[in-house]
C-alpha cells in the first residue's frame, strides 16, 4: 500500500496543474496607456472620458476612452519590479491588446535634448549586472555569468533569461519594442507642437520627436556622466529610464505588443550645471503625453 501511494504521489507531482485565471474586471479589449507616477499620467487620465475605477493587486485602473479608442490607464509604480508586477496584473485582468507607455526620462544621446520624445525599438536592462571580483590589475567576472558587452569598472553587463515556453529559456540583452507600432509611431507623430518652455524657464531649440534606437532601463535613477556615455556606447541607449524594460520583459512573455515614449526631463549626467529634472519633468511628461495621445488617435 505504502508503493502504491507513492507512486501515485509521484504521478500527481509529475502532471502539471493549469492556473486559473485572476478575475477579469473588464471584458473590453483596451489599449494599456501606462505611466511610473502621477506627473506622468496627469495629462493623460485628464483627457480620457467616460471614466471607471477598479483596484486589483494594490493598484489602480482606469478605464475609459482616450482620443476615440478603449484604454485603461495605470500606474506602473516606479522602478522594475514595480513595473513589472503592475504591468502583468493588468495583462491578467483586463484584456490588453497592447501597452503603450509614456513617460519621462533621461537622454543618453548627445544629439538629443530635454524636451524631446524618443521611442525606442529595443530595451536593454543596462542596469543587470554582475559585479566582479577585484583582482591585481582589473576586475575578473565569474566564468558565465556575463556578455561579451564591455564592462563598467567592476559591473559586467548579463543577459536575462526569460521563458515564453517553460521548455525552452532564452537569454535575451534587450526586447524589442512591436515593430509594427514602431511603424505607426513614425507616421503619427509628423507635425506635432511641443512644448518649449516651463514656468520662465525655455528650452534653447524646439524639441522634436525620435523613433527608433535604443533605450536602457535599470532601478537606477542616472545622474552620471560617465555611465551616460558607458551606456550610450555599449547598449546605444539614446534614453535611461526605471521601467520600460520590465515592461517589455513582461509584453514579451506575453506576446503582447509594447511601444515606449519617453521625453527627456534632464540629461542622465550631461547637464549643464545642476541635474534639470525638477525643473522640466512638467513640460517632458505634457510632451510625453502630447505625442501619446497623437498616437492613440491613429491607432485602428
Amino acid at each position: 500500500m505504502r508503493i502504491a501511494l507513492t507512486v501515485l504521489a509521484c504521478a500527481a507531482f509529475a502532471a502539471p496543474i493549469a492556473a486559473t485565471a485572476a478575475e477579469r474586471l473588464d471584458a473590453a479589449p483596451r489599449t494599456a496607456v501606462v505611466s511610473a507616477f502621477p506627473p506622468e499620467m496627469a495629462a493623460l487620465e485628464a483627457a480620457t472620458s467616460g471614466k471607471q475605477e477598479f483596484t486589483a493587486a494594490g493598484a489602480r485602473f482606469v478605464t475609459g476612452t482616450l482620443e476615440g479608442k478603449p484604454v485603461v490607464l495605470f500606474l506602473s509604480g516606479i522602478s522594475m519590479v514595480n513595473a513589472a508586477m503592475t504591468t502583468q496584473a493588468a495583462l491578467d485582468r483586463f484584456h490588453v491588446t497592447r501597452i503603450v507607455f509614456s513617460g519621462v526620462a533621461g537622454g543618453a544621446d548627445p544629439e538629443l535634448e530635454v524636451g524631446d520624445v524618443v521611442a525606442p525599438e529595443t530595451w536593454a536592462q543596462t542596469s543587470e549586472m554582475a559585479y566582479a571580483r577585484e583582482v591585481p590589475g582589473g576586475f575578473a567576472p565569474t566564468p558565465g555569468l556575463v556578455s561579451d558587452l564591455p564592462n563598467f569598472g567592476m559591473m559586467h553587463p548579463r543577459a536575462v533569461t526569460v521563458t515564453q515556453d517553460p521548455k525552452k529559456p532564452e537569454d535575451r540583452l534587450s526586447f524589442a519594442a512591436d515593430p509594427q507600432l514602431i511603424a505607426l509611431a513614425r507616421k503619427s507623430v509628423e507635425g506635432l507642437a511641443l512644448k518649449r518652455c516651463a514656468a520662465d524657464q525655455c528650452l534653447t531649440k524646439p524639441p522634436k520627436v525620435v523613433v527608433g534606437g535604443a533605450g536602457g532601463s535599470g532601478p537606477v535613477f542616472v545622474d552620471n556622466a560617465a555611465f551616460r556615455d558607458y551606456a550610450h556606447k555599449t547598449f546605444g541607449a539614446r534614453v535611461l529610464d526605471m521601467e520600460s524594460a520590465a515592461v517589455a520583459q513582461v509584453a514579451y512573455v506575453n506576446k503582447t505588443p509594447f511601444i515606449a515614449f519617453r521625453s527627456l526631463s534632464d540629461l542622465a549626467g550631461g547637464d549643464p550645471a545642476t541635474n534639470q529634472f525638477p525643473v522640466f519633468l512638467r513640460l517632458a511628461a505634457d510632451n510625453s503625453a502630447t505625442v501619446v495621445r497623437a498616437f492613440v488617435k491613429a491607432l485602428p
